[in-house]
């Protein structure tokens, strides 16, 4: 994997072999960050299930303000530190270890957020008590945690997500890309 385009276009990003993580492809994430286009730049980002950062560092590198990526799996965590010091991002990457969830993991009650990339587990859509509190937390990071013109992007599965399971506050903009469902999230 690698960053994709910006100041660290080309750098390789350290992956975990086998542990079950699925990072977006790269060619996902360049059509997620082609459909973005200027947003990224000064962008307050907040990445969650960061996994290796690819989203979060991919927005640093281009024009990105700061991200706070928010992991909670030890095993992945160090591999996240480690590229964040490979691509000497420490003063504009703030690593967050916990549930993506928790709302206290977003920051303090004030922070807002142009940009949120929401990267679940796809196991999380398919039980009834994760996908509640997913489509809870969407809702929370759209009505709350970005600012009035700031951007949620969620990807899921094609087929796993349907566009009325979002709350009605929200304005919901599907793009699929092969096997993958990636949906903008807005305020209406």
């Amino acid at each position: 994997m690698r960053i994709i385009a910006g100041e660290h276009r080309g750098r390789l990003l350290k992956t975990p072999d086998g542990m079950g993580t699925r990072p977006m492809l790269d060619r996902v994430r360049e059509a997620v960050f082609s459909s973005i286009g200027e947003r990224v730049i000064d962008a307050r980002v907040l990445d969650l299930f960061a996994g290796t950062g690819s989203l979060g560092l991919e927005a640093l590198s281009r024009g990105a303000l700061e991200a706070r990526l928010v992991e909670r799996d030890p095993r992945v965590l160090d591999l996240l530190r480690r590229n964040v010091e490979d691509l000497a991002l420490e003063d504009r990457a703030e690593i967050v270890a916990a549930d993506a969830l928790a709302t206290r993991s977003w920051g303090g009650s004030d922070a807002r957020f142009e940009l949120v990339f929401f990267d679940s587990p796809y196991p999380m859509l398919e039980t009834g008590k994760t996908r509640t509190a997913i489509f809870a937390a969407l809702e929370k990071l759209v009505t709350e945690r970005i600012v009035s013109k700031g951007l949620v992007v969620f990807h899921a599965p094609k087929d796993g997500v349907q566009e009325n399971e979002f709350a009605p506050k929200i304005k919901v903009t599907l793009r699929e890309y092969g096997t993958n469902a990636i949906f903008y999230l807005e305020r209406k």
